[in-house]
């Protein structure tokens, strides 16, 4: 610490065939080498065309890079063999030990000469030298990539004293050029939640008051047999859907989503989760879905209860293992695939096993104990008495066809987040640190409320149309936006990505499967939450005789 190094050497290697191949893949494929120092990882600064006196951080530094000499058409591969680190270092006043805020490094390709004979790191490099202070500047004589050449790897130290505290020395790194997208995307999100809330205040308040007020008031006989809306399928809204298993299991997993969802987000918002904790945010989120899992069983169980079920045990079972087995069994893959490529990047065994102790030694007997006590609980009464035989659905309109107001009522949420999006999948892919939890806070709370608001929109329109079937309808109608999040990651794998390996297509492909089928768990459920609690609303303020 605080001890500068100049020209120190590394070590000395001679290319063979499959290293030297392996490095122009590598220096073609645009691969970076990470560092890290005292939980900072190594940046190399950029400075920014547009604005003055401001500069990017790009996360470690390229293996090397292409060009050609001069007057020659030939591409040549050289490689980064000297790195000049500058370590910043923040000096408590008291006591004179310093704490470190700060690693850059410059990256330089250098052909490095040396005299007399090869003494390890005794030798006396002309190129850079520490005894005639001959420094490394620039990279004319770059070093090629070639069989049978030999590399020489050498670095500097250079410590600089600086005015950051170590409390804030994440804040450069977490510098944010684009704020601005974000409040426009947050006003966009705004606009859209605005106009729908003015959509269903009209639904709610003036159509549905003038409904009610119709339908209360003393008709002759006449009238009476004249009805019309929603108030003529009260005796079959309450009806349980069928595969009304599948729609309880669903709607518990959507709970637990939910909660964890907005527990890390809380978290983050309040800072607990920085990038500065590599990993934190994963493991938080393990953790809460695990633990959630009481809500998931609790939720599950109320609903099957009220769709008249007995065999809760068995709906159990099936919320405490239908989604999990989905999303591990693609993961499990996946990692296969990583494990083949004999990447880094593969999750050890350990983890796996750890991952399943969670699942099985936490997770399900908390489903368990949530499902207990939601069966113990009375069943919710349904505010009207269900017909014993069912009444005939009349002709649909085209556009209350099932299919297209399920596909319309996606279009609204993704629209709502999608800018924000393109962020995640941003830091996800291309390695930036995402840390802007209080703009995701409030995008998700619009998502919350666009998906609730669409469904009691559309779902009105079909009870009024004399079609009662909305149990499994509300669910997809806002559920449907994850198929829009799916195509949007396909349309920014081939619009931002280059990726050209299958094996990382397949990656990419399968983690955004995973993520949009997560959305269609968790934006289905709130739309079917808002729906349930419409329906209930509005037919018990009517009178039936």
């Amino acid at each position: 610490m605080r001890e500068p190094q100049m020209c120190k050497i590394l070590c000395r290697i001679t290319l063979d065939a499959k290293t030297a191949k392996e490095f122009k893949e590598k220096i073609d494929d645009e691969y970076r080498v990470n560092m890290i120092l005292d939980n900072l990882p190594l940046v190399f600064p950029i400075p920014r065309l547009d604005q003055e006196n401001s500069i990017v951080y790009q996360h470690g530094f390229h293996v090397g890079l292409r060009g050609q000499y001069a007057g020659s058409k030939e591409q040549k591969h050289f490689i980064h063999n000297h790195l000049a680190f500058t370590v910043k270092f923040h000096k408590d006043a008291q006591t004179d030990s310093a704490r470190i805020v700060g690693f850059e490094v410059k990256p330089f390709s250098v052909k490095h000469e040396f005299e007399g004979e090869w003494k390890n790191e005794n030798t006396r490099l002309t190129t850079c030298d520490p005894h005639a202070k001959r420094l490394v500047t620039n990279s004319e004589t770059p070093q090629e990539v070639e069989v049978n050449k030999d590399i020489i790897f050498t670095y500097d130290v250079e410590f600089q004293e600086s005015d950051v505290k170590w409390a804030s020395r994440w804040d450069s790194y977490l510098l944010m050029a684009d704020d601005q997208i974000h409040w426009f995307s947050i006003v966009n999100s705004l606009m859209i939640v605005l106009f729908l809330s003015g959509m269903v205040a009209m639904i709610m308040l003036r159509t549905l008051y003038r409904d009610i007020s119709k339908y209360n008031q003393l008709e002759t006989q006449e009238e009476a047999q004249e009805e019309t809306g929603w108030k003529l399928v009260h005796g079959d809204v309450f009806r349980p859907p069928s595969n009304s298993d599948l729609l309880c299991v669903y709607v518990g997993t959507g709970v637990q989503f939910l909660g964890m969802i907005l527990v890390t987000m809380i978290f983050a918002a309040l800072g607990f989760l920085s990038p500065s904790n590599r990993g934190g945010l994963m493991t938080a989120m393990l953790l809460l879905w695990v633990f959630m899992g009481l809500f998931a069983g609790y939720s599950s169980a109320r609903l099957y209860k009220l769709f008249k079920g007995t065999e809760w045990k068995k709906i159990t079972l099936k919320t405490a293992f239908m989604f999990p087995a989905v999303v591990f069994a693609i993961f499990f893959v996946l990692n296969a695939l990583i494990w083949g490529e004999k990447s880094s990047g593969a999750v050890p065994f350990g983890t796996m096993f750890a991952l399943v102790f969670l699942w099985f030694g936490i997770s399900v007997p908390l489903v368990f104990v949530g499902s207990y006590i939601g069966f113990k609980k009375p069943a919710i009464e349904d505010p009207v008495k269900t017909n014993k035989i069912p009444r005939q659905i009349p002709e649909q309109a085209w556009y209350m066809n099932p299919a297209f107001s399920i596909l319309i009522g996606g279009i609204l949420p993704f629209g709502a987040v999608f800018i924000e999006l393109f962020f995640i999948l941003t830091s996800i892919w291309l390695h930036q640190f995402y840390y802007i939890f209080g703009f995701l806070f409030i995008v998700f709370i619009i998502l919350i409320i666009t998906c609730a608001e669409i469904t009691i929109v559309l779902c009105y329109f079909q009870l009024c149309s004399e079609d009662y079937l909305w149990w499994w309808r509300s669910y997809l109608t806002s559920g449907s936006s994850a198929l829009y999040l799916f195509l949007y990651a396909a349309f920014y794998f081939f619009t931002k990505l280059e990726i050209t390996k299958p094996v990382s297509g397949l990656l990419y492909f399968g983690y955004m499967l995973i993520v949009s089928y997560a959305f269609f768990v968790l934006t289905g459920t709130i739309g079917f939450y808002a729906c349930f609690w419409f329906t209930r609303l509005i037919y018990s303020s009517v009178k039936i005789d």
